[in-house]
């Protein structure tokens, strides 16, 4: 007796290869009883079949695929994110959670490098040390710092270097996050720059280092969780501030509370919470986080999974563009009928702004372009919205694209492989149902 081949979804989940060659055939076409065997997998018809690109896997079975239900965060103050990581904890937001135009609290992705300090009696009391190359040391507590510089309050986005890491082919190490590692709270707080200016850099003054009072997970005193820092240029940016408040309340202390640094457009790593120091370094900075493949990606692109050249490896600084569909959840079923969907979401693009944003239903084979509006302020995300006709009932799936100010677009497969997972943009694909 012949073996009987795998159902199409264990089969794309464990060998795509095979399920690519039993479901589009040595031509690459999708009809027949690959067709059926295709709807069946999906739960209905696919009205744009004929338009799926050859050898594509559907986003109802590559992102569900039959894996294990994910675990879910349960914290008071927090809402049911996806916890990708407990020690130390990881967690991320779901796409549809970050339709807010400002991100709240409870919505907001977390991301831990160690364990998280206990909270100050006096959070006014909280000392920062500015020290280094600059011709006047500091050292301020909180309420020195809010009484001695200008308040600023800025809608400003904050995304792990990591975001989109799910996307790498072969996997890349660390945590597998899909699109949901990236926030836009309103901050308030003080300017780096004026905190700086008043230090006064040296001419020798060309890096940060940023210390913070997370301890590390071995226990061991004096070791740090993390160490980055940042170009001069970039902590002297009017948008790099000291933050105490998100979103009008103390800053939480999961996010950091009672002070971090936020710099936008940058991996979030560089927004050190509970800054405890910054030091001004003469050269680039080299503490945990900075070295090796850390927070790294190719100058020229290398074999995926192959052998790394540190010498190719530069440092990942502006984030790249990416957009999310935020109104309609993956997997989400429709009613019979259907025929239009109001569709929006967010985009950005690091240091850049958006110029256009995309959406197709029908396997990228056409674009419509979305209505894109400008930042709040700049590093804040950019709201698009349109809507998308669904000419009958069957199974869709809607992507979104996005296009930065140097037209750079997001590509349909991530690509820059690195040994990390950093700057994956592949676009965002939901799938829809609309019920027969």
């Amino acid at each position: 007796m012949p073996k009987a081949e795998r159902g199409i979804n264990e089969l794309y989940r464990d060998d795509p290869e095979r399920a690519d060659a039993v479901v589009f055939g040595r031509r690459g076409l999708l009809k027949g009883v690959s067709l059926a065997a295709m709807g069946a997998a999906v739960g209905a018809a696919i009205p744009f079949a004929a338009r799926m690109p050859t050898g594509l896997i559907p986003a109802a079975l590559a992102q569900a695929g039959g894996a294990a239900a994910p675990k879910m965060l349960s914290m008071p103050g927090k809402a049911g994110l996806v916890v990708l990581q407990d020690r130390p904890l990881v967690c991320e937001t779901p796409e549809h959670m970050l339709d807010d135009e400002v991100t709240p609290n409870d919505k907001f992705f977390i991301r831990n490098n160690g364990g998280v300090p206990d909270a100050p009696a006096d959070p006014k009391a909280w000392k920062i040390k500015v020290d280094g190359e600059v011709n006047t040391p500091l050292e301020l507590n909180l309420g020195e710092i809010e009484q001695r510089f200008p308040a600023v309050t800025l809608k400003l986005q904050l995304e792990c270097g990591g975001n989109g890491r799910a996307g790498f082919q072969p996997e890349a190490r660390g945590n597998q996050w899909s699109n949901g590692a990236i926030g836009c709270a309103e901050y308030t707080g003080v300017r780096l720059k004026d905190v700086l200016a008043a230090a006064g850099p040296k001419p020798s003054a060309v890096y940060t280092a940023h210390v913070g009072a997370d301890p590390h997970l071995s226990g061991q005193a004096g070791q740090l969780s993390i160490s980055r820092g940042v170009r001069l240029a970039k902590a002297m940016d009017e948008h790099t501030i000291i933050a105490l408040r998100m979103n009008g309340q103390p800053l939480p202390a999961i996010h950091g509370g009672p002070v971090r640094l936020v710099v936008p457009g940058w991996p979030g790593s560089a927004s050190h919470k509970w800054l405890t120091r910054i030091w001004i370094r003469d050269k680039e900075h080299d503490g945990p986080g900075m070295t090796g493949t850390s927070y790294r990606v190719t100058r020229k692109p290398m074999i995926p999974g192959g052998k790394v050249d540190d010498a190719n490896m530069t440092i990942l600084e502006s984030m790249p563009v990416r957009s999310i569909i935020t109104s309609v959840a993956h997997g989400a079923e429709l009613a019979a009928g259907t025929r239009k969907l109001p569709v929006r979401g967010h985009a950005w693009a690091g240091e850049l702004a958006v110029s256009q944003v995309e959406v197709s239903v029908d396997y990228g084979a056409t674009w419509k372009k979305a209505d894109l509006r400008a930042p709040s302020n700049k590093f804040a995300w950019q709201r698009w919205s349109t809507e998308v006709d669904l000419p009958s009932d069957g199974y869709y799936e809607i992507w979104a694209k996005a296009t930065d100010a140097s037209g750079r677009a997001q590509p349909h497969v991530v690509g820059n492989w690195n040994p990390q997972g950093y700057g994956g943009n592949a676009f965002h694909r939901v799938a829809v149902l609309v019920k027969a």
